[in-house]
């Protein structure tokens, strides 16, 4: 299946600073900008050689990833094939994010936190009932979050798979347990990738309420489309 999209003439964004709050990583020409409100959903398709910005804007707030190609959603983000690539448990810059066909589908470029995780899953309505008992059956998760934006697209649950989770602290203890703690964001924290293929990403702004890792407060994202250019 292949998406379509027209994009909008933007001008040309050029921060003053690489601590300008909410700025793009990498400076270009803003073709997207938008605010993922608290618990909602996201998606959006970034052009070969683009750039995504995603900003932490409350800090410690998950952003629950996943990427598929624009031109073939058969072809979608392996967490195997991506950490086999790079022998490290870990995403950081540099990762090469693959797809269950080996391809690279976008780069981390820049990335203001320690590492990014790949190895916590999406939390769900089942999930939930389990970690935090039957009274949580009412809120949706991440899952639901991929869902409902998944059908947009013509998928349904058959294709979702294991996701990126971007300012979520998952540690991997000696033993091999992975814990879900305290978060190592902050308010206005970025990772960006580069596009190396059409890339359709969907991301769910974590409703996860009963966590501390979050203060138990879900709080916006931003998600910033820039092409990289020289300066005007």
């Amino acid at each position: 299946m292949s998406i379509t999209t027209t994009v909008p003439e933007r001008p040309v964004y050029m921060p003053d600073s690489p601590l300008d709050f909410g700025a793009p990583l990498v400076p270009g020409q803003i073709l997207l900008d938008e605010i993922v409100a608290p618990r909602d959903p996201w998606s959006g398709v970034v052009e070969p050689g683009d750039v995504l910005t995603i900003v932490d804007v409350g800090g410690n707030q998950s952003a629950d990833c996943l990427v598929f190609n624009g031109d073939d959603t058969a072809e979608r983000y392996s967490v195997p094939d991506t950490l086999t690539w790079q022998h490290n448990a870990y995403v950081d810059t540099g990762t090469v994010l693959r797809s269950n066909r080996g391809r690279a589908m976008m780069t981390v470029i820049g990335n203001e936190i320690d590492r990014q995780d790949t190895l916590g899953g999406a939390c769900g309505k089942e999930s939930n009932t389990l970690r935090y008992g039957h009274h949580t059956m009412y809120q949706h998760g991440c899952r639901e979050n991929f869902l409902n934006e998944a059908r947009k697209y013509g998928m349904d649950a058959r294709d979702l798979v294991s996701n990126l989770n971007w300012f979520m602290n998952v540690p991997v203890d000696q033993d091999g347990v992975l814990g879900i703690v305290d978060g190592i964001s902050a308010p206005g924290k970025r990772v960006a990738l580069r596009a190396d293929l059409r890339a359709l990403v969907l991301i769910s702004n974590c409703p996860q309420m009963n966590n501390p890792c979050n203060d138990f407060n879900c709080t916006p994202l931003r998600m910033i489309v820039t092409r990289p250019g020289p300066r005007r």
